[in-house]
C-alpha cells in the first residue's frame, strides 16, 4: 500500500469501496474472488488498499473494539500500537497530573496514544519517521474529529526540539528486521537518547519493553508495568511531573475498555488496580499451604511478589520463585489462586499413576523455576496431541522446585470472586 492509494481511500469513491469491501468475504478462502470482482470496477491499487484496511480492521478489534472499524492501519503500525484500554488509562494520568498540557509525541505510530490524550482534552503534536504511517495517523485523528487538538508531521524524533511543550511522550521502536529488540541501547532511537530529550521538558513518559532490566531504569523515574486481563502488555517510565512518589508499580486493567465514544474528548474509564512497594525486607519463606497464588505478570516484573504475599497472609515456598503459598483464601486481583490437593516429589511415573487414579481427563500444566518441557511432559503423562485422560475430572498440575528439589502440585483453580 502506497501513500497515493491510501489517500484515495479518503475520497467519496474510496469510502464507498471501503464500505463495499467491509461487507465482502475477505477471508483467506474468499479473498481472491473478492479482489477479482472488485478490480472489475476499481483501480487495482485502490482495491488492494481497501482490502488491506478491511482485513487489518478486523484484526484490530482485539485492541480497539468497535473503533477499529473507522480507523486506519498498517500491519506494523497495528502490531506496535498501544491497545485502547492502556492508551486511555495512560491519557488519564496525563490529564490528571498535567491538565491542559501540550504534549510532543516522538514516534506516534498510527496515533493511538495521541488520540487517547486528545480525547482526554490534551493538545499534542505527533512526529513519525515513516511517511505512510504518519499519513495513517492523520487519517485516524480526522476519523475521530480531533484535528483541533492533535496534529501529525513527518520527522526524525532525534531532531525534534521539545522546547515549548509541557511534556514529551516517546515510543521508541523495539523491532527490527530481525525481530524484537530487548536491549534499551538498541531501541530506535536508543533509550538514553530519548531520556536526554525527555529531560528538556517538565514531564515525560517513555514507553519501553516489559522486559526492561531494572538497572536500566533511571533513579528519578517511576517504572510501571501494565497488564490487561492477566497478560503483561507493556511498561512505561514516568519522569518529572508525571512521576509518582514510588519507584515502581504494577497496574492491572481488568479487561480491554475500548475507546467507543462518538464525540471528541470522550474518555474510556478502565477498571484499574495498582500495587506499589510496601515492604523493605524479603517475604517469609514457608512450607506449602492450602493455597497457591500465582502473581500477575506485571507484579512479577515490578518485583512486588512480596507485597502479594502480605496481601494473602502467606510467603514463598522458595525465595527465588514467584509462587506464593498460604493457608488462607484471600481473593486479590494481583494473583490467581489455586487450591492445593497434594504436593509430590516430581516423578513422571508417579504422576501418571496418580492422574489415572484420580480419573483426570483434562489436564492443565503450569511451571515456574523448572526446565521441564510442558508439551513433552503432557505426552509422557498421556495427554499429548488430541489424547486426553480416561476420566472426566480436571486438574491443574504445577511443576516447580523448592531449593534444588523438583516438586509437583496437584491443584484446582479457585474461581475469581
Amino acid at each position: 500500500m502506497d501513500i497515493a492509494s491510501f489517500r484515495a481511500l479518503s475520497t467519496p469513491s474510496g469510502q464507498a469501496l471501503l464500505r463495499e469491501t467491509a461487507e465482502a468475504d475477505v477471508s483467506e478462502d474468499g479473498l481472491l474472488a473478492t479482489a477479482s470482482r472488485l478490480r472489475e470496477r476499481h483501480d487495482p491499487p485502490l482495491v488492494a488498499a481497501a482490502l488491506t484496511q478491511v482485513r487489518l480492521r478486523r484484526r484490530a478489534r482485539a485492541k480497539f473494539g468497535a473503533d477499529a472499524d473507522r480507523m486506519y492501519f498498517t500491519q506494523a503500525g497495528l502490531e506496535q500500537s498501544t491497545r485502547a484500554s492502556v492508551a486511555a488509562y495512560r491519557a488519564g494520568r496525563f490529564a490528571d497530573r498535567l491538565p491542559g498540557a501540550r504534549v510532543l509525541e516522538l514516534g506516534c505510530g498510527i496515533g493511538a496514544d495521541l488520540i487517547a490524550r486528545a480525547r482526554a482534552g490534551l493538545a499534542g503534536d505527533g512526529v513519525e519517521l515513516d511517511p505512510l504511517t504518519a499519513e495513517v495517523a492523520r487519517a485516524n485523528v480526522a476519523a475521530f474529529g480531533l484535528d483541533d487538538l492533535a496534529s501529525v508531521r513527518v520527522g526524525d524524533a532525534t531532531e525534534e526540539d521539545p522546547a515549548g511543550f509541557d511534556a514529551v511522550f516517546a515510543d521508541p521502536g523495539r523491532r527490527t528486521a530481525r525481530g524484537r529488540v530487548f536491549d534499551p541501547r538498541s531501541y530506535e532511537p536508543p533509550l538514553d537518547v530519548v531520556l536526554a530529550m525527555a529531560g528538556q521538558v517538565p514531564a515525560a513518559c517513555v514507553k519501553v519493553a516489559p522486559g526492561i532490566p531494572h538497572e536500566a531504569v533511571p533513579d528519578d523515574a517511576e517504572a510501571e508495568w501494565v497488564s490487561v486481563g492477566g497478560e503483561v502488555k507493556e511498561a512505561a517510565l514516568w519522569l518529572g511531573g508525571l512521576a509518582g512518589e514510588v519507584g515502581r508499580r504494577a497496574t492491572l486493567l481488568a479487561s480491554d475498555t475500548h475507546l467507543s465514544g462518538t464525540e471528541p474528548h470522550t474518555k474510556a474509564e478502565p477498571q484499574v488496580w495498582t500495587l506499589t512497594p510496601q515492604r523493605l525486607d524479603d517475604p517469609d519463606v514457608r512450607a506449602w499451604g492450602r493455597y497457591l497464588y500465582e502473581p500477575d505478570g506485571a507484579v512479577i516484573r515490578a518485583h512486588l511478589v512480596g507485597e502479594v504475599a502480605d496481601l494473602v497472609g502467606g510467603g514463598l515456598a522458595d525465595p527465588h520463585i514467584a509462587y506464593v503459598t498460604s493457608d488462607e483464601l484471600r481473593p486479590t486481583p494481583f494473583a490467581s489462586a489455586y487450591e492445593v490437593e497434594d504436593v509430590l516429589p516430581f516423578s513422571v511415573k508417579r504422576l501418571r499413576a496418580e492422574l489415572r487414579r484420580r480419573e483426570i481427563g483434562v489436564l492443565t500444566v503450569k511451571k515456574r523455576g523448572s526446565a521441564v518441557d510442558v508439551d513433552r511432559l503432557r505426552r509422557d503423562l498421556g495427554f499429548g496431541g488430541r489424547r486426553a485422560g480416561r476420566g472426566a475430572k480436571e486438574l491443574t498440575l504445577v511443576v516447580t522446585r523448592v531449593g534444588r528439589d523438583p516438586v509437583a502440585l496437584l491443584t484446582h483453580p479457585v474461581p475469581a470472586a
